[in-house]
């Protein structure tokens, strides 16, 4: 069918569509106020939005480029995968989710350990992504830590986690809940060595990764309105059978109670590391 509304001639459209140029993707971000900053300038403020102070979600390499001097870094365990144990399947099979997030993502799990200096102080850090099926914890995850605590302990290095997590991975079932326990005693080996453990909590940290190591730091920081939790506010709210405190859940909020030490920014989070590191670690 031919409508003239429908021909570009009609409509005085000239331009051949192999000339039509588009707006680059993600060259403008816009914060939940509405507040609009161009993609350079966030990232030259570390991903926090000049105008409003909302930190945007970013990941491990991110983070790496952040904390670590000039971006140097080298990657520990870089070559650690996920496998489907259990031959699990829920909408699609676990085997071809993993296949799928590994391609969109260009990662291998939900967890990065790196070791490099910060401020010219030598430390690991492990960070997880999000975006690797909503940063959650497996067998993977657990073994990682495991390895950064012991390249620690052999090093005399202060660690760091940073957290954003969802929690546990359920395609990984008990398998993921036993790393609790796992990450749990490698960490009491880390503070029996006399070594730093630092948790720098995101937006989102719930589930098992807030029950167990997130809250279990020498020293933990939170980027400001994180949201941080076990269970979701709506989940709660429906179990208790009342309203929820204003802000609750949010670092802010923690903060005031006592679960977090000190709520940091991210344009600040290199200086409170390397200072707080100078400051507290004792080398074994």
């Amino acid at each position: 069918m031919a409508f003239d509304w429908f021909k570009r001639k009609a409509k005085n459209i000239t331009t051949s569509t192999d000339e039509k140029k588009d707006v680059p993707k993600g060259l403008w971000h816009q914060t939940p106020s509405g507040k609009v900053v161009e993609h350079d300038e966030l990232k030259r403020n570390n991903y926090v939005s000049p105008e409003d102070g909302f930190h945007v979600r970013i990941g491990s390499a991110e983070f790496f480029d952040i904390l670590f001097d000039e971006g140097k870094f080298t990657e520990l365990d870089a070559n650690v995968e996920s496998i489907d144990m259990l031959n699990f399947k829920d909408t699609k099979s676990y085997t071809d989710r993993l296949k799928e997030v590994k391609a969109k993502t260009k990662l291998t799990d939900s967890i990065r350990n790196a070791v490099g200096t910060v401020k010219g102080t030598e430390m690991v850090v492990s960070c997880m992504d999000f975006a690797f099926i909503g940063g959650s914890l497996g067998s993977v995850m657990g073994e990682k830590i495991r390895r950064a605590v012991d390249y620690c302990i052999k090093n005399k290095l202060p660690y760091m986690i940073i957290c954003q997590s969802g929690g546990a991975r359920m395609q990984e079932a008990t398998y993921s809940l036993m790393q609790l326990a796992k990450v749990q005693a490698k960490l009491a080996q880390l503070s029996e060595a006399g070594l730093l453990y630092i948790a720098y909590l995101c937006d989102p940290t719930f589930g098992g990764i807030t029950a167990s190591f997130a809250m279990t730091a020498d020293i933990i920081m939170a980027e400001p309105g994180a949201l941080i939790g076990f269970a979701g506010p709506r989940v709660i709210r429906e179990t208790i059978g009342r309203d929820l405190p204003e802000g609750f859940q949010t670092s802010e909020f923690l903060q005031e109670k006592g679960f977090v030490d000190f709520i940091v920014k991210r344009t600040e989070i290199k200086d409170t590391v390397a200072k707080t590191v100078n400051l507290l670690a004792v080398n074994a």
